[in-house]
């Protein structure tokens, strides 16, 4: 390969080409660090809202740090993984506790921050300082996997050894976020997963995989095992004066620090109403009877799937306490919205507060 051309047609491409995202205009460190962080498992057109929203309500890593997690969590909301908020949380705790606010620009003391791994190191590197770092993230690897015709799977350690070495040989040293940015960009709208549009493609010429027809099966992936589903109950439990009890999750766990109407998983051979009311008591000490299903939704997460069922109950006995979770409210349905739920509550909320709702919820 002629990799000086293959980088000058790229980095042209990409300075006639590249879409005008909200974080190219302002290449800060902390706007790349926040951008790249939302963009990991989303696309961009998901992210853009939620970004700007995020900079106009956290405009600095030391806003960011002396924020609430609550507030945090609140503006990440729908956004999923949730896990990346917490890090990013934390990340701007030590960066204003031990690099006076400023994120630091070697390798070493980036990856010590939570949530900042080997990709996102490079490109905050690369795009906010001009230091010659590679990246890899999921577009980069289908470019390379065709730019290289790469047979083995990507879900091997040894493919993705060899993929950030073709990313460290290629990179422009010169321009090396221009390039970085330019490799994504081209796997984010030409380089396609499913119709990759060689025709457009600025590399083309380059592109082993297209000279031996073989494109459209890069890059190789191993079988996967089947996606697991479980059934899941939630209550939304109502007080007598009208209000609902909601609980917040363990902060160390899955949604960690979210809001959620109480519940888990139903076990084998177990009825959803049991399941619930053993969730209940096990979670809040609480005994309940369960009366109507508001609803019940499927949810695909990253590993598994759910369906989720919820339904109306009232506390027969005891005392809200906080057993397995980290918090709990009675709150009014008009005070849901202050609160970070998952995308399935939210799903619930819609349903309480629509028109049609039963009148339960509205006395």
């Amino acid at each position: 390969m002629n990799r000086d051309g293959f980088r000058q047609a790229l980095n042209r491409w990409f300075q006639a080409h590249a879409r005008d995202l909200p974080w190219r205009r302002q290449p800060s460190p902390y706007h790349v660090w926040v951008s790249e962080v939302m963009l990991q498992q989303t696309q961009a057109a998901t992210v853009i809202p939620y970004y700007l929203r995020f900079i106009d309500r956290f405009p600095t890593v030391a806003y960011l740090a002396a924020a609430p997690i609550d507030y945090v969590l609140k503006a990440w909301e729908g956004l999923g993984y949730y896990r990346r908020a917490h890090n990013l949380h934390h990340a701007a705790k030590i960066v204003c506790a031990e690099h006076n606010g400023q994120l630091p620009r070697g390798e070493a003391e980036l990856l010590a921050l939570p949530g900042i791994g080997r990709y996102t190191a490079g490109a905050i590197r690369s795009i906010a300082f001009g230091i010659p770092a590679p990246i890899l993230d999921g577009n980069i690897k289908r470019v390379l996997t065709r730019i290289f015709d790469i047979e083995t799977s990507i879900d091997e350690s040894e493919t993705i050894r060899a993929l950030w070495q073709l990313a460290e040989d290629l990179l422009d040293t010169e321009n090396p976020g221009l390039f970085n940015e330019a490799l994504m960009e081209l796997g984010a709208i030409i380089c396609l997963p499913q119709n990759p549009t060689c025709a457009n493609c600025p590399v083309r010429e380059h592109c082993l995989a297209r000279k031996n027809g073989s494109q459209y099966e890069r890059p190789v992936r191993s079988v996967r095992k089947r996606t697991p589903h479980f059934d899941v109950v939630a209550g939304v439990i109502q007080h007598p004066d009208g209000r609902i009890l909601i609980a917040q999750r363990p902060t160390d766990g899955m949604l960690g620090g979210l809001w959620e109407f109480p519940g888990g998983k139903v076990k084998n051979g177990e009825s959803q109403v049991a399941a619930l009311q053993r969730e209940l008591s096990e979670e809040l000490g609480i005994e309940t009877e369960v009366g109507a299903h508001v609803i019940s939704l499927d949810h695909a997460y990253t590993h598994f799937r759910i369906t989720l069922h919820a339904y109306f109950a009232r506390i027969r006995s005891g005392t809200p306490q906080s057993l397995g979770v980290a918090d709990w409210r009675w709150v009014t349905a008009d005070e849901l919205d202050r609160f970070a739920f998952a995308r399935t509550d939210r799903r619930i909320i819609e349903v309480l507060l629509a028109p049609t709702a039963s009148e339960d919820i509205h006395r």
